[in-house]
Parts: C-alpha cells; sequence; structure tokens
C-alpha cells in the first residue's frame, strides 16, 4: 500500500523520518495552507492512502480541519496533548502511534541497547 504522511512543518518531517523507512513520502503544510499549497499537496499525495500527524494545538486542530475536507479519506494520527507539538514527542510514542495507525510495515524501529550484564562477583 502506496501511503503518504502530511504535517506541519519541517521538524516534523525530520522528526518522522527518524522512524520511517525512506520510502513513506512526507509532506509538509508550512503552517495554515492556502488554496495554493493544498492543491500542491494534493497532487503530492496523488492515489495514496494519506495519514494526517498535526500538532495538538489550535493551529494544528485548524489545519487538520482543512486537510479532512481535502482528503475525506485520510486516517488521523494524533499527538498525546502534553507534548508540544509532532516535533518533540518521544520517539517510542510516535512508533505506537504509527503502529496504531497500522504502519507497521513502514515503521524502522530503533536497534535495542546493549543488554545489561549482570555480575554476580559485584554483589
Amino acid at each position: 500500500m502506496d501511503v503518504a504522511i502530511i504535517v506541519e512543518g519541517k521538524n516534523d518531517k525530520s522528526r518522522l523520518k527518524r522512524v520511517l523507512s525512506e520510502d513513506v513520502p512526507i509532506y509538509c503544510t508550512y503552517g495554515t495552507p492556502g488554496s495554493e499549497q493544498l492543491e500542491k499537496l494534493r497532487k503530492q499525495a496523488g492515489d495514496k492512502q494519506v495519514y494526517i500527524f498535526t500538532d495538538n494545538d489550535a493551529s494544528g486542530k485548524r489545519i487538520r480541519g482543512l486537510l479532512r475536507d481535502l482528503f475525506p479519506d485520510a486516517e488521523h494520527i494524533y499527538t498525546r496533548k502534553g507534548y508540544p507539538g509532532v516535533e518533540h514527542t518521544p520517539e517510542d510514542y510516535l512508533i505506537e502511534q504509527l503502529e496504531k495507525a497500522g504502519l507497521d510495515a513502514h515503521i524502522v524501529y530503533p536497534a535495542p541497547g546493549p543488554a545489561l550484564q549482570w555480575n554476580k562477583d559485584e554483589f
């Protein structure tokens, strides 16, 4: 399934690129989009399944409303209210939300850290 994600800005895009495979295009509204930017997003998305991931603030909700009208079949991904935007959402929570949206096949999971070794001589 070809997918595309729409976010507000380049920092949101950069944050998501850290946890998504390179084959997932991420498009930006660059703030509240006007008619030209909306048309550009529509053309960029083409026939891909669109996922909308905006901040959980007044501006993000306004942008989500505009995108909802443009992409009525889009899936919506939400960040928690306590996080100051997508760009500041912890990666583990981003991954959790992407999994909930069914994007598991596109997630790049972080490499596990070194396992802790228990040394009985230390105790």
